[in-house]
C-alpha cells in the first residue's frame, strides 16, 4: 500500500490552516491513514476566517549538538511539507544553502548561528518549528527558543550520541519544562550505531527512552526504517524519499522486532499508569492503546520516545513528522504561568487560558529582537487572548504604548503578513521598542502581569575590539547597539583603564561571528585582541567591618557609621551578590539604606587583588550611626565604600576563574597524547568511553587554559582529533594562577604610576 502520495502530494496544494474561509460554520473531512474524521472549526463571524483549534497546533523547537543535523532534517521536513520547491544542502555546491540559515556568513561557515522561525502544514496540523543553533556560543539563542515552545526535538548524531552540548540542550529543557522526542540521525555515516546512543540518552541523560522505530541497515545498507506499533517496514522510495512505501518486515528482522516491542511496552507501563495495569493483567494491548500511553507519557516528561532516520539521505521525515502530530503536545496540555505583580510587592502565578478567542486579555512575551530591513524585528509567543492589526499594545516594563502596524509570520528569512494572531501562536512585529523577554498586554489595565523571564548565560570571555579605519565608527557604534540589543549575552562596555572598547561573549566564535558580521553589515573591519577571561574576586572567609565616614570642617557636613559583617556567598551562587538590611531602630534612618546599598555595588566592580568584578559576597548592615544634620544618603555611599576598602585591605580574597565542561573524540592511537596535553592545563578527568577504535573523553578545564587547545589538539592527532566546550561554573583559581594574574595587575599599576590597595591573598 502506498500512501505517500497522500501524505506528500496532497499536502503540496494545502492551504487548508492558513486560508480556508467561506462560511460561519465550516465542516471539514480529513483523511487520515485509518479513518475518515470529522472536524467543526470555530469562525471568526467578522471577517469570515475560520481559528485553528488548539488541538491542530504544534510549537516545536530542533535542538542538538553541533553538527547532527539539526538544519538538514528543518530542511527536509519543508520539503516534504510543501513549504520548498526545492531542497538544498547546508554549506552545498549549488550556492544556495538550506533555507533555515539565511545568513550569508551561515552558509559560508555551514553552521547555524541565529535560531529560525518557520511554519508549516502536515496533515492539517499547523506546525510552528523553530531551528537552533548548536554551538554553545550560541546557547542563549537555544534558552530563547525553548522558553517559548512547548515540545522539542532532540536530535542525536548515531555516531557522536550523547555529546556534550547535548547535555546543555538536556538542562534546558527540564528547566522549561519541554517534552521531546529523540530522533537518531545520520544512520549513513560510517560507524552508525543508534543502540549505543539510546543506552547513552538512559546512562548519560536519565531519559527512561526506547526506540518506536528500528533501521533496516546501517551505514551505506541503510534501507528504510520499521515501525515497532504498526508492525511495518517502510521504505523511501521516489526521487527525494517523498513516496512512503509500507511492506513486510524482513524476517531476519522478525525476532528482533518483537523483543524491541516488547522492550517498548515494558519501559511504558513503567511510566503510564493506565498501559501499566494491561501489562500487569496481562491483557495485549493494542496500537490505538500504545499510541495514546506514548503522548500521555511524553507529555508527562517521564518517557522519551526515539525515532531513526537519514535526513541526508531522505529517510525517516515523515514518520518523525507524524511523531510531533501524535505525541508532543498541543498548546493547552501545557500549563503557561503569568505572574501578577500585587500591591504589597509580591508576585502570584496565576494560570494562563489558552482559548484561542478574545475572551481573555493578550498576554505575549518577546522572545527574540532582530534588525530587519524595514526596522526591529520583535519575535512573540502569544500564550492567552487575541492580538490583531491595529491594536494598541503596552510594555509591561516600560508602559510604553505601541500601535501594532503590522503583524507578520516568519519563514526563515521571509515574512507573510496576518490580520491577527491567537494564544498558542508564534508570530512577529515591527517597530516595537522594547528588550528581549518583554511582555505585552493590550489592555492598560492587566500592565501589572509579566511572564517568567528567559535565563542568560553569563559571558565567559572578553577581547578589545576596535575599528582598524577610525571614519567607520558611526557604523561600528550603530552595529555594536543592534547586536547587544538582539543578544543579551553579547556585552560591550568601555575599559577607561586600558582606554578601549571591551566585547564579552560566550567563546571565541562567539566574539569572531560578531566581528565578521560588522564587516559584512555596517562595513566596518574590526581587529579583535587577545582573548580575555572574566575571572572574578570573592573573599574567603567572613569578616567585621566598622566605618566611620566623617567630614564636619565647617559647613554642610558629612556623618554615617556603617557596622555589619561581609560575608562569602556558597559556591553555587559566587557570581552573585546579595545586601541584607538587618538594622532595627533609627540608628540609620530608612531612607539612608539605599545609599549603603549603592556604595557596596559601586565597590564590587572592581576588586582589591586584580581589579575584576568582586561577586560571591553579602554584605549584612548590623548597625550604624546618622547625624540628624549632617546625614545623608550620599554620606553614607562614601560610609559603605569606605568599609569595602577595610575589607579589601584586612580581609582574606581569592580569585575565581570560569571552569568549562569540556568533551574530546580522537582515535584511541593518540589517547596517550591526548591526556598528557589536558594534564598540562590542569584537567579533571569525569568521564571516559571507547567505542569501535574511537574515544571519548570528558572533563573539566579552567578556561584560562583552554586557548591555543585546538592547534595542539589538531597537531596531536593529525587533524583528526575534535573536541567541544561549555560553560560550567566559576572556582577558585589555581596558587600559581592567581600568582601570576596579581603579578600582571602590579606591573601595570606601576606602569601607569598608580597606586593600589592589595587585599591578602
Amino acid at each position: 500500500m502506498r500512501w505517500g502520495s497522500l501524505c506528500y502530494g496532497a499536502l503540496r496544494q494545502q492551504t487548508l490552516c492558513s486560508s480556508v474561509g467561506h462560511t460561519p460554520n465550516l465542516t471539514i473531512r480529513i483523511a487520515s491513514t485509518s479513518k475518515w474524521s470529522t472536524r467543526h472549526y470555530a469562525v471568526q463571524t467578522d471577517n469570515k476566517k475560520p481559528v485553528i483549534p488548539l488541538e491542530l497546533i504544534r510549537n516545536i523547537g530542533i535542538s542538538a549538538h553541533v553538527d547532527s543535523g539539526k538544519t538538514t532534517l528543518t530542511e527536509r521536513i519543508l520539503y516534504y511539507t510543501g513549504r520548498l520547491a526545492a531542497m538544498h544542502e547546508v554549506k552545498g555546491k549549488d550556492g544556495v544553502g538550506a533555507k533555515m540559515d539565511s545568513m550569508e556568513l551561515e552558509r559560508e561557515r555551514g553552521i547555524t548561528i541565529q535560531s529560525a522561525a518557520t511554519y508549516t502544514t502536515w496533515k492539517d496540523n499547523n506546525i510552528n518549528i523553530i531551528d537552533t543553533p548548536g554551538h554553545v556560543d550560541f546557547t542563549v539563542e537555544v534558552e530563547r527558543a525553548l522558553r517559548v515552545l512547548d515540545g522539542a526535538v532532540l536530535v542525536l548524531c548515531s555516531v557522536g550520541g550523547v555529546q556534550s552540548q547535548t547535555l546543555t540542550v538536556n538542562r534546558q529543557m527540564k528547566r522549561y519544562n519541554v517534552p521531546c522526542i529523540a530522533f537518531i540521525n545520520k544512520l549513513d555515516r560510517m560507524g552508525a550505531d543508534p543502540y549505543r546512543v539510546v543506552r547513552q540518552l538512559r546512562t548519560k541523560l536519565g531519559h527512561n527512552a526506547a526506540f518506536l522505530h528500528l533501521p533496516i541497515g546501517l551505514e551505506s545498507e541503510c534501507e528504510g526504517i520499521v515501525d515497532l506499533i504498526e508492525r511495518k517496514a517502510l521504505y523511501f522510495e521516489g526521487a527525494q524519499g517523498t513516496e512512503v512505501v509500507e511492506k513486510e518486515i524482513p524476517e531476519d528482522m522478525l525476532e528482533e522486532v518483537e523483543e524491541k516491542r516488547h522492550e517498548l511496552i515494558e519501559h511504558l507501563s513503567n511510566a503510564d499508569d493506565i498501559l501499566g495495569e494491561m501489562f500487569l493483567e496481562e491483557k495485549t494491548p493494542t496500537v490505538s492503546d500504545i499510541k495514546a500511553a506514548i503522548r500521555r507519557a511524553t507529555i508527562a516528561k517521564v518517557f522519551t520516545p526515539v525515532m531513526v532516520g537519514t535526513a541526508l539521505k531522505n529517510k525517516g521525515v515523515q514518520p518523525l513528522l507524524d511523531g510531533v502530530i501524535d505525541y508532543l503536545p498541543q498548546p493547552d496540555e501545557v500549563t503557561n504561568h503569568g505572574l501578577k505583580n500585587l500591591s504589597d510587592g509580591k508576585t502570584s502565578k496565576e494560570v494562563l487560558n489558552p482559548a484561542r478567542d478574545s475572551q481573555n486579555f493578550m498576554l505575549a512575551l518577546a522572545f527574540k529582537l532582530e534588525a530587519g530591513k524595514f526596522g526591529q524585528l520583535t519575535y512573540m509567543r502569544i500564550y492567552q487572548g487575541h492580538l490583531k492589526k491595529g491594536d494598541f499594545i503596552y510594555n509591561t516594563r516600560t508602559m510604553k504604548r505601541t500601535r501594532v502596524a503590522r503583524l507578520v509570520r516568519m519563514h526563515s528569512d521571509e515574512m507573510e503578513s496576518i490580520d491577527e494572531a491567537f494564544a498558542g501562536d508564534i508570530c512577529a512585529l515591527f517597530g516595537i521598542d522594547c528588550a528581549s523577554g518583554d511582555t505585552f498586554v493590550v489592555d492598560k489595565n492587566n500592565t501589572n502581569f509579566s511572564m517568567e523571564s528567559i535565563h542568560v548565560p553569563t559571558p565567559v570571555i572578553s577581547m578589545s575590539i576596535k575599528p582598524v579605519d577610525k571614519k567607520a565608527t558611526d557604523g561600528f557604534s550603530k552595529g555594536i547597539n543592534r547586536f547587544t540589543r538582539e543578544d543579551p549575552t553579547f556585552t560591550v562596555y568601555y575599559d577607561t583603564e586600558a582606554k578601549e572598547t571591551i566585547a564579552c561573549g560566550m567563546g571565541e566564535l562567539h566574539l569572531e561571528v560578531y566581528a565578521q558580521r560588522l564587516e559584512r553589515e555596517y562595513h566596518c573591519k574590526c581587529v579583535l585582541g587577545k582573548p580575555k577571561v572574566a575571572f572574578r574576586e570573592s573573599l574567603v572567609e567572613p569578616i567585621e567591618f566598622n566605618y566611620l565616614h566623617k567630614r564636619q570642617s565647617g559647613g554642610a557636613g558629612q556623618y554615617a557609621k556603617v557596622i555589619g559583617v561581609l560575608e562569602p556567598l556558597p559556591l553555587d551562587m559566587c557570581t552573585q551578590s546579595e545586601f541584607l538590611d538587618l538594622t532595627t531602630g533609627t540608628n540609620i534612618p530608612k531612607q539612608f539604606i539605599p545609599g549603603v546599598k549603592k556604595g557596596f555595588q559601586n565597590s564590587c566592580e572592581k576588586g582589591p587583588l586584580t581589579g575584576h568584578k568582586v561577586t560571591g559576597l553579602r554584605y549584612k548592615l548590623m548597625d550604624g550611626q546618622s547625624h540628624s544634620v549632617d546625614s545623608s544618603e550620599y554620606a553614607f555611599q562614601l560610609a559603605a565604600e569606605g568599609s569595602m576598602e577595610e575589607c579589601s585591605e584586612f580581609g582574606q580574597w581569592q580569585i575565581l576563574e570560569p571552569v568549562m565542561n569540556v568533551e574530546v573524540n580522537a582515535p584511541l592511537e593518540f589517547q596517550g597524547q591526548i591526556m598528557g596535553a589536558l594534564s598540562k592545563r590542569h584537567a579533571v578527568v569525569t568521564s571516559q568511553d571507547s567505542h569501535e577504535g574511537w574515544f571519548t573523553l570528558q572533563c573539566e578545564v579552567p578556561l584560562n587554559d583552554m586557548f591555543g587547545f585546538s592547534t595542539e589538539l589538531r597537531s596531536n592527532t593529525q587533524g583528526k582529533g575534535e573536541f567541544s566546550m561549555e560553560y560550567s561554573r566559576y572556582c577558585p583559581a589555581l596558587p600559581n594562577t592567581q600568582a601570576e594574574l596579581i603579578e600582571q595587575y602590579s606591573a601595570e599599576d606601576v606602569k601607569q604610576g598608580g597606586k593600589k590597595k592589595k587585599g591578602k591573598n
